[in-house]
Order: structure tokens, then C-alpha cells, then sequence
């Protein structure tokens, strides 16, 4: 492994580990404060228990999420040296405020967790209400700094070093606004749907225990109308990305061909060599209807770029296949939701749903995963698009691959520790006044 592809690993291995604690801390926070209103409103105490059972998870998941959010500063820093030089002062100000945001996370998270007795209902409530805000603020500046590598602006080149910069017009480039709406909704849906596959497996095991029924109902409140809503942005980023990006749009779709009219291809294995993808089903005019709203219009292929600056277009293929997939089938599972609960039944009364929801529990995580592989791998060779290749901005320091293992058993290390804290903190149901009547 040579030092470039050893940087390159242990970021990517970084980020895949980080975004999962991201991710819950947008979404965990929505539903602690949902089971605290209902507690309020209702007097169930079964509202009050999960509010503080997933203020602890919140509060693990924080924790590990701060240790590994520093590591990836770091590595930066360390990995990449020339690209911090490069864009420092044009990414600084998102980063600055995301620490502002995850500072004010913290301290609210800690009048949430402790002030329950020490604060009035309507002060201990606001500190949830802004737990939750910050953690999806805090998540929406990182991506801002990732959505200006992807489309770079508020700068001028002059002699191939940036001046004139503008940190605000740098943070509103054209990739801003459909990156981070795609992520704070697939944040919602992956942590709503694997908390409501949780509660769902333990209700399949005993329909009638009262604790897990309302953990379902509050994590589908969150998650569903998330899943729902996720192919519309999906939407609106194939658009931005078609584009903006479109070699990143035809790696993804392992298409080497200029078309009018271009089909879309779903499954398949592209082959560079002889630049076509094997095995794919294809619906005729697809791409051009989605890219562009459009089903005659001109979606250009991988053979009007040269090769050296193509992504690895297997990987970026199978990866958006795996996250299409994956999110299609969690909005029919959702919208499937809504339906009964539209509907005034209990969802914990359908073994049909259960067995849906239990099946697609990791299915969000699953995507999120495989979206941002699309994201960082679609995007190379370049570090920031069509100005600075990934290999210029490696460290010269040799010897990457022993930091690249390192990292990765201690990230191992961690992930197992935070699945037991987890086990023994939250997903446990209560003993007492578990069951509700039977219907």
C-alpha cells in the first residue's frame, strides 16, 4: 500500500466510522424531545422513560462523535497539508461555526441530561429544543465545507493560488444547498428507522410490552416522513450534480457513452477497459428524465473526459446503486407506516410492518454510508474539483499504512464498546409497567 492510497484509507475509514455518530446526533435529539412532549401532554411515564433512556444514548453517541470528530481535524492537518494551506481561509469559517454549534450541543445536552429536577418543564424542554437545532445546525456546516470541494467558489485563481476570497459567497457554492438537504433528511430517516427496527424486532419477541410500542410510534414520527421525503432531494441533487459535476453524474451511472436520450442504468458492473457496464438493466430515456427533467436531453459520458481524470467508476457505480436502492426501499416501508398510522391503527399491531421495519434497520445507515463513498470517490482525482488533485495535497511523511492500522483497530476498539454502552443503556426495557392492555 503506497503512502497516497494509505492516506486516502485511513480518512476514508475515518469518516465512515465518524459519520454514523453524525448522523444520530441530528436525529437522536428529535426523538428524546418528541417523548418529552408526549410525556407532558399525556402523563404516560413510559414517554418519560424513553426520553431519558435515548438522552443517554445521545449522550454516548456525543461523546465517542467529539473524540472521533477531533481525530478527523487532525488528520487534516496531518494527511493533508497542502490542501489546509490551499483552503484554510475559505473553509475556516464553516468549521468555525460548526464549533461554535457543537459547543452550544454540549452545554444544552448537559442541562438537558441533569437538569430535570433543577430546571422548570418549559426550560428543561428549551434545552432539548436546542440540542436538537444545534446538532442539525453543527452537521449542515461540515457539509458546507465538504459542498465547497465538490463546486469551489468565493475566490479568485491568480497564478494558481486563491485571492480575493469570500468565506459567506464560499459557503453559498452551488453544491450547499442540495448536500446538506440531502444529508440532514437521510439523517432523520437512518436513525428514525434503525431506532423503530430496534423497538420493532422487541415487539415481534412481545407484542404487547407498552414501552416498546411508543418507542415505534416516536421513531416513526421521525424517521418516515423522512424516508418519504429523501428521494425528492435525491432529486434535486442528481440535478446539481448533472450539472456540475457531470463526469461525477456518468461514473455513477456507468455510463460511457454521450447520449440524447440516455437510459438509465440500474445494477451492473461497469468495465473500464472496454467501457461498458455488464449486466445492467436499462429503462430507455431514464437518465436524461431525471438529470434534467427531460427525457430527450444530451447527457454526456465518461469518453468525453480523459481517463486520468475519471473516478473509480465501479465503485462510485455500485455505491449510488446500493444507496438508491436502499433509500427506495425505505420510503415504501415508510410510506407504508404512515399509512396505518393515518389510518389510527397501532403500528405495533401489524407483524407484516415489524418484520419490514426490523429488515431495513441498518438500511439508512447502509446508505449513508455508500452516499458518501459517491460524494468523496466520485469526485477524484481532485481534493477540491478542477483545482487541486488528491495527490497533490498528501503529506510527504512516509510510512502512512502504520497510523492507517492503528486507527483502525482503535475505531474497532471503540465501536464495540459504544454497541455494549448502548445495549445496557437504552435498548433494555423497563421491568415495571411494561405491558399495555391487549387489544
Amino acid at each position: 500500500m503506497n503512502d497516497l492510497l494509505a492516506a486516502r484509507s485511513q480518512m476514508g475509514m475515518s469518516l465512515a466510522f465518524h459519520i454514523i455518530f453524525a448522523v444520530v446526533g441530528i436525529g437522536m435529539p428529535a426523538l428524546m424531545v418528541i417523548a418529552e412532549t408526549r410525556w407532558r401532554r399525556t402523563g404516560d411515564a413510559h414517554y418519560l422513560e424513553l426520553a431519558k433512556r435515548w438522552a443517554k444514548g445521545t449522550a454516548i453517541l456525543f461523546a465517542v462523535g467529539a473524540v472521533s470528530g477531533t481525530v478527523l481535524s487532525f488528520e487534516l492537518g496531518l494527511l493533508w497539508p497542502r490542501f489546509m494551506q490551499y483552503a484554510g481561509a475559505i473553509i475556516g469559517m464553516p468549521f468555525s461555526l460548526e464549533g461554535f454549534a457543537f459547543f452550544t450541543e454540549a452545554i444544552f445536552l448537559g442541562v438537558y441530561l441533569y437538569g430535570w429536577d433543577r430546571v422548570s418543564p418549559r426550560a428543561h424542554l428549551a434545552a432539548g429544543v436546542i440540542v436538537a437545532i444545534s446538532g442539525a445546525i453543527s452537521g449542515v456546516f461540515v457539509v458546507i465545507a465538504n459542498a465547497w470541494m465538490n463546486t469551489p467558489a468565493g475566490f479568485r485563481l491568480v497564478d494558481g493560488l486563491p485571492t480575493d476570497v469570500h468565506p459567506l459567497r464560499a459557503m453559498a457554492t452551488p453544491a450547499a444547498f442540495p448536500e446538506t438537504l440531502h444529508m440532514t433528511i437521510a439523517a432523520y430517516a437512518a436513525t428514525g428507522l434503525v431506532v423503530a427496527g430496534i423497538h420493532a424486532f422487541m415487539l415481534l419477541r412481545d407484542p404487547r410490552n407498552a414501552f416498546h410500542r411508543r418507542a415505534l410510534l416516536v421513531s416513526l414520527l421521525v424517521g418516515a416522513p423522512a424516508a418519504v421525503l429523501q428521494p425528492f432531494s435525491g432529486d434535486i441533487s442528481a440535478r446539481y450534480v448533472a450539472r456540475w459535476q457531470p463526469i461525477k453524474l456518468a461514473a455513477m451511472e456507468g455510463d460511457f457513452t454521450t447520449q440524447r436520450g440516455a437510459p438509465l442504468h440500474i445494477g451492473g458492473i461497469p468495465d473500464e477497459a472496454r467501457r461498458v457496464t455488464r449486466g445492467a438493466i436499462e429503462i430507455p430515456y431514464g437518465l436524461s428524465l431525471l438529470a434534467f427533467h427531460d427525457p430527450t436531453a444530451v447527457v454526456q459520458g465518461l469518453g468525453d473526459f480523459p481517463p486520468d481524470r475519471w473516478p473509480p467508476v465501479a465503485i462510485t457505480h455500485i455505491a449510488f446503486d446500493i444507496m438508491v436502492g436502499l433509500g427506495s426501499l425505505m420510503a415504501v416501508i415508510s410510506a407504508w407506516a404512515l399509512v396505518v398510522v393515518a389510518r389510527k391503527r397501532e403500528p405495533a399491531d401489524s407483524r407484516p410492518l415489524l418484520w419490514a421495519l426490523t429488515a431495513i434497520a441498518p438500511a439508512g445507515f447502509i446508505a449513508v454510508e455508500a452516499g458518501w463513498t459517491v460524494t468523496e470517490v466520485g469526485r477524484q482525482p481532485w481534493i477540491v474539483y478542477g483545482i487541486m488533485r488528491t495527490a497533490d495535497a498528501v503529506t510527504p511523511m512516509p510510512g502512512l499504512v502504520v497510523p492507517f492500522v492503528t486507527f483502525t483497530l482503535l475505531y474497532c476498539f471503540l465501536g464495540v464498546t459504544v454497541a455494549w454502552l448502548l445495549y445496557q443503556q437504552v435498548i433494555k426495557s423497563p421491568r415495571v409497567g411494561q405491558h399495555a392492555p391487549a387489544t
